[in-house]
Protein backbone atom coordinates (compact mmCIF):
# COMPACT_ATOMS: atom_id res chain seq x y z
CA UNK A 1 0.00 0.00 0.00
CA UNK A 2 1.43 3.26 -0.62
CA UNK A 3 0.23 5.02 2.63
CA UNK A 4 -0.03 2.63 5.56
CA UNK A 5 -1.44 4.78 8.85
CA UNK A 6 0.70 6.89 11.22
CA UNK A 7 0.76 6.20 14.91
CA UNK A 8 -0.43 8.82 16.71
CA UNK A 9 1.83 10.75 19.10
CA UNK A 10 -0.20 9.73 22.53
CA UNK A 11 -0.29 6.16 20.88
CA UNK A 12 0.28 4.08 24.31
CA UNK A 13 -2.15 6.73 26.93
CA UNK A 14 -4.66 5.82 23.94
CA UNK A 15 -4.00 1.73 24.09
CA UNK A 16 -4.35 2.42 28.09
CA UNK A 17 -7.62 4.08 27.81
CA UNK A 18 -8.92 1.57 25.15
CA UNK A 19 -8.19 -0.87 27.83
CA UNK A 20 -9.78 1.08 30.50
CA UNK A 21 -12.77 -0.01 29.03
CA UNK A 22 -12.74 -3.50 28.84
CA UNK A 23 -14.48 -3.68 25.67
CA UNK A 24 -12.49 -5.73 22.95
CA UNK A 25 -12.99 -9.21 22.16
CA UNK A 26 -16.59 -9.05 24.81
CA UNK A 27 -19.86 -10.13 22.95
CA UNK A 28 -22.52 -8.22 20.76
CA UNK A 29 -24.48 -5.46 22.51
CA UNK A 30 -27.98 -4.57 21.02
CA UNK A 31 -27.50 -0.98 22.57
CA UNK A 32 -24.37 -0.93 20.10
CA UNK A 33 -26.01 -2.19 17.40
CA UNK A 34 -28.81 0.05 17.19
CA UNK A 35 -26.63 2.97 16.73
CA UNK A 36 -24.31 0.82 13.70
CA UNK A 37 -28.30 -0.06 12.39
CA UNK A 38 -29.87 4.04 12.57
CA UNK A 39 -26.16 4.86 10.96
CA UNK A 40 -26.80 2.74 8.10
CA UNK A 41 -29.86 3.51 7.65
CA UNK A 42 -29.43 7.65 7.58
CA UNK A 43 -26.36 7.58 6.06
CA UNK A 44 -27.72 5.29 3.33
CA UNK A 45 -25.45 2.70 3.11
CA UNK A 46 -24.96 -1.22 3.43
CA UNK A 47 -22.13 -0.88 5.81
CA UNK A 48 -22.11 0.71 9.37
CA UNK A 49 -19.25 -0.67 11.91
CA UNK A 50 -18.41 0.33 15.15
CA UNK A 51 -14.21 -0.24 15.24
CA UNK A 52 -11.90 0.04 17.93
CA UNK A 53 -8.52 0.11 16.99
CA UNK A 54 -5.96 -1.23 19.59
CA UNK A 55 -1.89 -2.24 18.49
CA UNK A 56 -2.17 -4.32 15.75
CA UNK A 57 -5.46 -4.69 14.71
CA UNK A 58 -8.95 -2.72 13.98
CA UNK A 59 -11.80 -5.50 16.20
CA UNK A 60 -15.55 -4.28 15.41
CA UNK A 61 -17.73 -3.94 17.96
CA UNK A 62 -21.00 -4.07 15.93
CA UNK A 63 -21.30 -4.72 12.53
CA UNK A 64 -23.85 -3.84 9.75
CA UNK A 65 -23.79 -5.44 6.23
CA UNK A 66 -20.26 -7.40 6.96
CA UNK A 67 -19.09 -10.91 7.91
CA UNK A 68 -15.66 -10.10 9.21
CA UNK A 69 -14.78 -8.85 12.60
CA UNK A 70 -11.67 -7.30 12.40
CA UNK A 71 -8.60 -6.51 10.13
CA UNK A 72 -5.15 -5.48 10.17
CA UNK A 73 -4.67 -2.07 11.50
CA UNK A 74 -2.50 -1.15 8.41
CA UNK A 75 -5.49 -1.78 6.14
CA UNK A 76 -8.16 0.15 8.28
CA UNK A 77 -9.86 3.31 7.24
CA UNK A 78 -10.18 4.13 10.58
CA UNK A 79 -6.49 3.92 11.76
CA UNK A 80 -6.53 7.06 9.66
CA UNK A 81 -9.36 8.40 11.17
CA UNK A 82 -8.54 8.28 14.88
CA UNK A 83 -5.55 10.81 13.57
CA UNK A 84 -8.13 13.75 14.05
CA UNK A 85 -11.03 14.59 16.10
CA UNK A 86 -13.95 15.74 13.24
CA UNK A 87 -15.42 12.87 10.64
CA UNK A 88 -12.84 11.54 7.75
CA UNK A 89 -14.88 11.17 4.82
CA UNK A 90 -13.36 9.52 1.71
CA UNK A 91 -15.69 10.19 -1.15
CA UNK A 92 -14.37 7.90 -3.69
CA UNK A 93 -11.59 5.54 -2.38
CA UNK A 94 -10.09 4.69 -6.27
CA UNK A 95 -9.19 8.46 -6.76
CA UNK A 96 -7.39 8.93 -2.78
CA UNK A 97 -3.91 7.75 -3.41
CA UNK A 98 -3.58 6.83 0.81
CA UNK A 99 -6.70 3.91 0.06
CA UNK A 100 -6.46 2.99 -3.86
CA UNK A 101 -4.55 0.00 -3.62
CA UNK A 102 -5.85 -0.70 -0.14
CA UNK A 103 -6.92 -4.19 -0.29
CA UNK A 104 -10.43 -3.33 0.91
CA UNK A 105 -10.47 -1.32 -2.20
CA UNK A 106 -9.21 -3.65 -4.60
CA UNK A 107 -11.03 -6.79 -3.40
CA UNK A 108 -13.78 -7.54 -1.15
CA UNK A 109 -15.68 -5.61 -0.03
CA UNK A 110 -14.64 -3.20 -2.55
CA UNK A 111 -14.88 0.03 -0.63
CA UNK A 112 -15.97 2.81 -2.66
CA UNK A 113 -17.03 5.15 0.18
CA UNK A 114 -15.61 5.87 3.68
CA UNK A 115 -16.88 7.91 6.58
CA UNK A 116 -15.55 7.57 9.89
CA UNK A 117 -16.47 9.65 13.13
CA UNK A 118 -13.67 9.44 15.44
CA UNK A 119 -14.95 8.00 19.17
CA UNK A 120 -13.36 10.48 21.19
CA UNK A 121 -13.31 9.93 25.31
CA UNK A 122 -13.92 12.86 27.78
CA UNK A 123 -9.85 12.91 28.33
CA UNK A 124 -9.72 13.06 24.39
CA UNK A 125 -8.50 9.66 23.47
CA UNK A 126 -9.75 8.41 19.98
CA UNK A 127 -10.90 5.10 20.72
CA UNK A 128 -11.88 3.92 16.91
CA UNK A 129 -14.60 4.96 15.15
CA UNK A 130 -18.56 5.02 14.15
CA UNK A 131 -18.21 3.95 10.26
CA UNK A 132 -20.83 4.05 7.37
CA UNK A 133 -19.35 2.38 3.85
CA UNK A 134 -20.55 1.77 0.59
CA UNK A 135 -19.24 0.19 -2.42
CA UNK A 136 -19.84 3.06 -4.86
CA UNK A 137 -18.65 6.22 -4.79
CA UNK A 138 -21.07 8.69 -2.85
CA UNK A 139 -21.14 11.54 -0.13
CA UNK A 140 -23.33 12.64 2.83
CA UNK A 141 -25.02 15.81 3.07
CA UNK A 142 -24.51 18.03 5.90
CA UNK A 143 -27.46 16.72 7.80
CA UNK A 144 -26.35 13.31 7.34
CA UNK A 145 -22.61 13.77 8.72
CA UNK A 146 -24.65 15.82 11.52
CA UNK A 147 -26.25 12.64 12.74
CA UNK A 148 -23.05 10.90 12.15
CA UNK A 149 -21.30 12.52 14.55
CA UNK A 150 -24.17 12.88 17.19
CA UNK A 151 -24.36 9.09 16.59
CA UNK A 152 -20.74 8.97 17.18
CA UNK A 153 -20.77 10.81 20.28
CA UNK A 154 -23.58 8.47 21.96
CA UNK A 155 -21.16 5.35 21.23
CA UNK A 156 -18.78 7.00 23.86
CA UNK A 157 -21.97 7.64 26.16
CA UNK A 158 -22.85 4.28 25.98
CA UNK A 159 -19.08 2.91 26.24
CA UNK A 160 -18.88 5.30 29.54
CA UNK A 161 -22.23 3.80 30.62
CA UNK A 162 -20.83 0.77 30.37
CA UNK A 163 -17.91 1.25 31.98
CA UNK A 164 -19.46 3.13 34.88
CA UNK A 165 -22.61 0.11 35.28
CA UNK A 166 -19.20 -2.53 34.92
CA UNK A 167 -18.00 -0.63 37.77
CA UNK A 168 -20.89 -0.47 39.58
CA UNK A 169 -21.50 -3.99 39.46
CA UNK A 170 -18.15 -4.57 40.90
CA UNK A 171 -18.77 -2.36 43.36
CA UNK A 172 -21.86 -4.19 44.52
CA UNK A 173 -19.86 -7.42 44.11
CA UNK A 174 -17.25 -6.19 46.08
CA UNK A 175 -19.94 -4.84 48.69
CA UNK A 176 -21.70 -7.95 48.73
CA UNK A 177 -18.77 -10.24 49.21
CA UNK A 178 -17.82 -7.81 52.44
CA UNK A 179 -20.98 -8.10 54.05
CA UNK A 180 -20.99 -11.87 53.37
CA UNK A 181 -17.57 -11.77 55.14
CA UNK A 182 -18.98 -9.65 57.57
CA UNK A 183 -22.37 -11.77 58.36
CA UNK A 184 -19.80 -14.41 58.68
CA UNK A 185 -17.68 -12.98 60.94
CA UNK A 186 -20.64 -11.95 62.78
CA UNK A 187 -21.59 -15.25 62.82
CA UNK A 188 -18.63 -16.84 63.77
CA UNK A 189 -18.40 -14.10 66.65
CA UNK A 190 -21.77 -14.80 67.60
CA UNK A 191 -20.96 -18.88 67.85
CA UNK A 192 -17.78 -18.16 69.70
CA UNK A 193 -19.40 -15.59 71.89
CA UNK A 194 -22.44 -18.58 72.71
CA UNK A 195 -19.51 -21.20 73.55
CA UNK A 196 -17.60 -18.92 75.89
CA UNK A 197 -21.17 -17.95 77.83
CA UNK A 198 -21.34 -21.79 77.63
CA UNK A 199 -17.99 -22.64 78.33
CA UNK A 200 -18.02 -20.05 81.50
CA UNK A 201 -21.36 -21.29 83.15
CA UNK A 202 -20.07 -24.67 82.62
CA UNK A 203 -16.83 -23.90 84.26
CA UNK A 204 -19.20 -21.85 87.10
CA UNK A 205 -21.60 -24.96 87.24
CA UNK A 206 -18.70 -27.12 87.61
CA UNK A 207 -16.59 -25.76 90.38
CA UNK A 208 -20.22 -24.82 92.34
CA UNK A 209 -21.29 -28.72 92.14
CA UNK A 210 -17.42 -29.35 92.75
CA UNK A 211 -17.20 -26.87 95.95
CA UNK A 212 -21.23 -28.69 96.63
CA UNK A 213 -19.70 -32.34 96.28
CA UNK A 214 -16.90 -31.49 99.00
CA UNK A 215 -19.70 -29.90 100.84
CA UNK A 216 -21.70 -32.86 100.75
CA UNK A 217 -18.64 -34.99 101.43
CA UNK A 218 -17.44 -33.45 104.30
CA UNK A 219 -21.15 -33.14 105.86
CA UNK A 220 -21.48 -37.01 104.98
CA UNK A 221 -18.22 -37.80 106.53
CA UNK A 222 -19.09 -35.61 109.91
CA UNK A 223 -22.74 -37.16 110.12
CA UNK A 224 -21.27 -40.87 109.76
CA UNK A 225 -19.56 -41.60 112.84
CA UNK A 226 -22.61 -39.73 115.29
CA UNK A 227 -25.44 -41.69 113.08
CA UNK A 228 -23.05 -45.13 113.58
CA UNK A 229 -22.74 -44.45 117.76
CA UNK A 230 -26.21 -43.52 117.62
CA UNK A 231 -27.26 -46.92 115.53
CA UNK A 232 -24.94 -48.85 117.61
CA UNK A 233 -26.59 -47.61 120.96
CA UNK A 234 -29.68 -48.02 119.99
CA UNK A 235 -29.40 -51.04 118.95
CA UNK A 236 -27.88 -51.62 122.56
CA UNK A 237 -30.91 -50.69 124.15
CA UNK A 238 -33.58 -52.45 122.13
CA UNK A 239 -31.44 -55.68 123.34
CA UNK A 240 -31.93 -54.49 126.49
CA UNK A 241 -35.34 -52.87 127.09
CA UNK A 242 -36.95 -57.19 127.27
CA UNK A 243 -34.56 -57.75 130.42
CA UNK A 244 -35.21 -54.43 131.92
CA UNK A 245 -39.02 -55.09 131.64
CA UNK A 246 -38.64 -58.75 132.67
CA UNK A 247 -36.88 -57.21 135.72
CA UNK A 248 -39.60 -54.56 136.53
CA UNK A 249 -42.45 -57.40 136.06
CA UNK A 250 -40.24 -59.86 138.49
CA UNK A 251 -40.20 -56.68 141.08
CA UNK A 252 -43.79 -56.10 140.92
CA UNK A 253 -44.41 -59.81 141.50
CA UNK A 254 -42.42 -60.17 144.66
CA UNK A 255 -43.19 -56.41 145.93
CA UNK A 256 -46.94 -56.38 144.93
CA UNK A 257 -47.36 -53.28 147.66
CA UNK A 258 -44.75 -51.09 147.38
CA UNK A 259 -44.17 -47.96 149.22
CA UNK A 260 -46.35 -44.84 148.32
CA UNK A 261 -43.91 -43.13 147.33
CA UNK A 262 -42.98 -45.75 144.29
CA UNK A 263 -46.67 -45.73 143.71
CA UNK A 264 -46.95 -42.17 143.17
CA UNK A 265 -43.73 -42.27 140.52
CA UNK A 266 -45.40 -45.17 139.07
CA UNK A 267 -48.80 -43.20 138.23
CA UNK A 268 -46.44 -40.34 137.11
CA UNK A 269 -44.52 -42.28 134.37
CA UNK A 270 -47.87 -43.83 133.18
CA UNK A 271 -45.47 -47.26 133.25
CA UNK A 272 -48.00 -49.48 131.94
CA UNK A 273 -47.85 -47.23 128.45
CA UNK A 274 -44.42 -46.93 128.64
CA UNK A 275 -43.80 -50.54 128.89
CA UNK A 276 -45.55 -51.22 125.85
CA UNK A 277 -44.58 -47.26 123.72
CA UNK A 278 -40.48 -47.74 124.89
CA UNK A 279 -39.76 -50.84 122.73
CA UNK A 280 -41.76 -48.72 119.27
CA UNK A 281 -39.90 -45.61 119.68
CA UNK A 282 -36.91 -47.24 120.35
CA UNK A 283 -37.53 -49.21 116.24
CA UNK A 284 -38.60 -46.13 115.26
CA UNK A 285 -35.61 -44.24 116.46
CA UNK A 286 -33.29 -47.09 114.89
CA UNK A 287 -35.52 -46.63 111.34
CA UNK A 288 -34.81 -43.40 111.43
CA UNK A 289 -31.27 -43.54 111.64
CA UNK A 290 -31.33 -46.45 109.08
CA UNK A 291 -32.90 -44.02 106.36
CA UNK A 292 -30.22 -41.08 107.92
CA UNK A 293 -27.57 -43.55 107.30
CA UNK A 294 -29.08 -44.20 103.77
CA UNK A 295 -29.82 -40.64 102.79
CA UNK A 296 -25.51 -39.89 103.48
CA UNK A 297 -24.43 -42.92 101.65
CA UNK A 298 -26.45 -41.94 98.38
CA UNK A 299 -25.32 -38.15 98.99
CA UNK A 300 -21.83 -39.89 99.32
CA UNK A 301 -22.14 -42.01 95.98
CA UNK A 302 -23.64 -39.22 94.25
CA UNK A 303 -20.74 -36.58 94.84
CA UNK A 304 -18.32 -39.55 94.29
CA UNK A 305 -15.21 -37.18 94.62
CA UNK A 306 -12.99 -39.85 94.66
CA UNK A 307 -13.77 -40.67 91.28
CA UNK A 308 -13.07 -37.83 89.30
CA UNK A 309 -11.03 -40.37 86.54
CA UNK A 310 -13.27 -42.67 84.81
CA UNK A 311 -14.27 -45.93 86.42
CA UNK A 312 -16.87 -48.87 85.88
CA UNK A 313 -19.50 -48.32 87.64
CA UNK A 314 -23.48 -48.98 88.09
CA UNK A 315 -25.91 -46.94 86.04
CA UNK A 316 -28.70 -48.45 88.24
CA UNK A 317 -27.30 -47.30 91.67
CA UNK A 318 -26.81 -43.87 90.59
CA UNK A 319 -30.40 -43.54 89.15
CA UNK A 320 -31.56 -44.99 92.28
CA UNK A 321 -29.34 -42.28 94.77
CA UNK A 322 -30.86 -39.59 92.54
CA UNK A 323 -34.62 -40.87 93.19
CA UNK A 324 -33.34 -41.38 96.64
CA UNK A 325 -32.34 -37.59 96.79
CA UNK A 326 -35.67 -36.56 95.26
CA UNK A 327 -37.66 -38.70 97.30
CA UNK A 328 -39.19 -35.84 98.80
CA UNK A 329 -40.46 -34.46 95.63
CA UNK A 330 -41.85 -38.36 95.40
CA UNK A 331 -44.93 -38.83 97.19
CA UNK A 332 -47.30 -38.20 94.68
CA UNK A 333 -45.42 -39.12 91.71
CA UNK A 334 -45.88 -42.96 90.95
CA UNK A 335 -41.96 -43.88 89.27
CA UNK A 336 -41.95 -47.22 87.16
CA UNK A 337 -38.63 -48.57 87.01
CA UNK A 338 -38.04 -50.80 83.74
CA UNK A 339 -34.55 -51.82 84.64
CA UNK A 340 -32.72 -53.87 81.87
CA UNK A 341 -30.03 -55.63 82.57
CA UNK A 342 -26.72 -53.56 81.75
CA UNK A 343 -23.51 -53.70 82.00
CA UNK A 344 -20.66 -51.91 84.06
CA UNK A 345 -20.08 -48.79 82.25
CA UNK A 346 -16.71 -46.89 82.58
CA UNK A 347 -17.93 -42.99 82.69
CA UNK A 348 -17.23 -40.24 85.42
CA UNK A 349 -20.12 -41.30 87.31
CA UNK A 350 -20.71 -37.84 89.17
CA UNK A 351 -21.39 -35.94 85.68
CA UNK A 352 -23.53 -38.71 85.16
CA UNK A 353 -25.40 -38.46 88.50
CA UNK A 354 -25.81 -34.78 87.60
CA UNK A 355 -27.46 -35.49 84.26
CA UNK A 356 -29.94 -38.24 85.85
CA UNK A 357 -30.79 -35.45 88.80
CA UNK A 358 -31.32 -32.74 85.66
CA UNK A 359 -33.77 -34.80 83.93
CA UNK A 360 -35.68 -36.04 86.45
CA UNK A 361 -35.78 -33.07 88.36
CA UNK A 362 -37.33 -31.68 84.84
CA UNK A 363 -39.62 -34.35 84.73
CA UNK A 364 -40.97 -33.68 88.47
CA UNK A 365 -41.87 -30.18 87.70
CA UNK A 366 -43.60 -31.37 84.61
CA UNK A 367 -45.94 -33.42 85.79
CA UNK A 368 -46.10 -30.93 88.75
CA UNK A 369 -47.74 -28.77 86.16
CA UNK A 370 -50.84 -30.51 85.61
CA UNK A 371 -51.42 -33.18 88.45
CA UNK A 372 -54.76 -31.63 88.86
CA UNK A 373 -55.72 -33.45 85.55
CA UNK A 374 -54.32 -36.48 85.65
CA UNK A 375 -52.17 -39.07 88.08
CA UNK A 376 -48.27 -37.75 87.78
CA UNK A 377 -46.15 -40.52 86.50
CA UNK A 378 -42.51 -41.18 85.67
CA UNK A 379 -41.05 -43.93 83.55
CA UNK A 380 -37.44 -45.01 84.17
CA UNK A 381 -36.70 -47.49 80.72
CA UNK A 382 -33.03 -49.00 80.57
CA UNK A 383 -31.16 -51.43 77.95
CA UNK A 384 -27.99 -52.23 75.97
CA UNK A 385 -27.03 -53.89 73.32
CA UNK A 386 -23.78 -55.12 72.16
CA UNK A 387 -22.86 -51.30 71.55
CA UNK A 388 -24.89 -49.33 73.07
CA UNK A 389 -26.45 -48.20 76.71
CA UNK A 390 -29.81 -46.97 76.65
CA UNK A 391 -31.70 -44.77 79.19
CA UNK A 392 -35.01 -43.44 79.05
CA UNK A 393 -36.81 -40.95 81.21
CA UNK A 394 -40.45 -40.46 80.42
CA UNK A 395 -43.16 -38.12 81.98
CA UNK A 396 -46.72 -37.69 81.23
CA UNK A 397 -46.37 -33.97 82.21
CA UNK A 398 -46.85 -30.96 80.56
CA UNK A 399 -44.48 -31.34 77.55
CA UNK A 400 -42.54 -28.84 75.22
CA UNK A 401 -43.58 -26.21 73.29
CA UNK A 402 -43.15 -26.61 69.88
CA UNK A 403 -41.68 -23.34 69.78
CA UNK A 404 -39.30 -24.01 72.62
CA UNK A 405 -37.83 -27.31 70.64
CA UNK A 406 -35.32 -25.66 69.09
CA UNK A 407 -33.22 -23.78 72.01
CA UNK A 408 -33.85 -26.76 74.87
CA UNK A 409 -30.47 -27.26 75.13
CA UNK A 410 -29.05 -23.68 74.56
CA UNK A 411 -26.89 -22.42 77.65
CA UNK A 412 -29.56 -20.34 79.46
CA UNK A 413 -33.07 -21.11 77.97
CA UNK A 414 -35.34 -22.36 80.62
CA UNK A 415 -38.99 -21.37 80.46
CA UNK A 416 -39.69 -21.42 84.18
CA UNK A 417 -40.57 -18.39 86.29
CA UNK A 418 -37.26 -16.01 86.81
CA UNK A 419 -35.15 -17.28 90.13
CA UNK A 420 -36.18 -21.06 89.21
CA UNK A 421 -33.94 -22.28 87.08
CA UNK A 422 -30.81 -21.40 85.72
CA UNK A 423 -31.14 -22.29 82.29
CA UNK A 424 -28.03 -24.61 82.79
CA UNK A 425 -28.99 -28.60 83.63
CA UNK A 426 -29.77 -29.48 80.00
CA UNK A 427 -27.02 -27.74 78.40
CA UNK A 428 -24.78 -28.83 80.70
CA UNK A 429 -26.17 -32.34 80.30
CA UNK A 430 -26.10 -32.43 76.92
CA UNK A 431 -22.18 -31.53 77.19
CA UNK A 432 -21.45 -34.42 79.75
CA UNK A 433 -23.42 -37.22 77.44
CA UNK A 434 -21.34 -35.86 74.53
CA UNK A 435 -18.00 -35.92 76.32
CA UNK A 436 -19.06 -39.53 76.99
CA UNK A 437 -18.96 -40.47 73.36
CA UNK A 438 -23.06 -40.41 73.41
CA UNK A 439 -25.72 -38.12 72.83
CA UNK A 440 -28.89 -36.54 74.49
CA UNK A 441 -32.35 -36.84 72.34
CA UNK A 442 -35.63 -35.75 73.26
CA UNK A 443 -39.38 -36.02 71.94
CA UNK A 444 -42.06 -34.11 73.22
CA UNK A 445 -45.53 -33.53 72.35
CA UNK A 446 -47.13 -30.59 74.32
CA UNK A 447 -50.00 -31.19 77.34
CA UNK A 448 -49.16 -35.02 76.59
CA UNK A 449 -45.58 -35.55 77.59
CA UNK A 450 -41.36 -35.46 77.03
CA UNK A 451 -38.90 -38.34 76.90
CA UNK A 452 -35.57 -37.49 77.29
CA UNK A 453 -33.11 -40.70 75.79
CA UNK A 454 -29.57 -41.00 77.07
CA UNK A 455 -27.54 -43.53 74.84
CA UNK A 456 -23.78 -43.65 75.49
CA UNK A 457 -21.57 -46.21 73.98
CA UNK A 458 -20.15 -49.63 75.95
CA UNK A 459 -16.82 -49.22 74.58
CA UNK A 460 -16.10 -45.68 75.55
CA UNK A 461 -12.18 -46.46 75.37
CA UNK A 462 -12.74 -47.19 71.81
CA UNK A 463 -14.90 -43.86 70.74
CA UNK A 464 -12.00 -41.86 72.94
Amino acid sequence: MKSEPPIPENEDLRLDALKKYNILDTLPEETFDDLTALAAYICGTPIALISLVDENRQWFKSKIGLEATETPRDMAFCAHAILDTVPLVVPNTTEDERFADNPLVTSDPSIRFYAGMPLITPDGFALGTLCVIDRTPKDLSPEQLQALQTLGRQVITQLELRDHVTKLENNIAERKKMEDALLESNQQLTQTLIELKNTQAQLIHAEKMASLGQLVSGVAHELTNPINFIRGNVEYIISQIPELLELLKLYQQEYPQPSKTIQTKIKELDLEFLESDLPKSLSAIKGGTERINQTVLSLRNFSRLDESERKEVDLHEGIDNSLLLLQHRLNDIQVIRKYGNLPMLECCASQLNQVFMSILVNAIDAVDAVKHERSPEIIIQTQSTDRDITISIIDNGLGIAEADKGSIFDPFFTTKASGKSSGLGLSISYTIIKDHGGALQFSSQYNVGTEFRIDIPILYSAVK
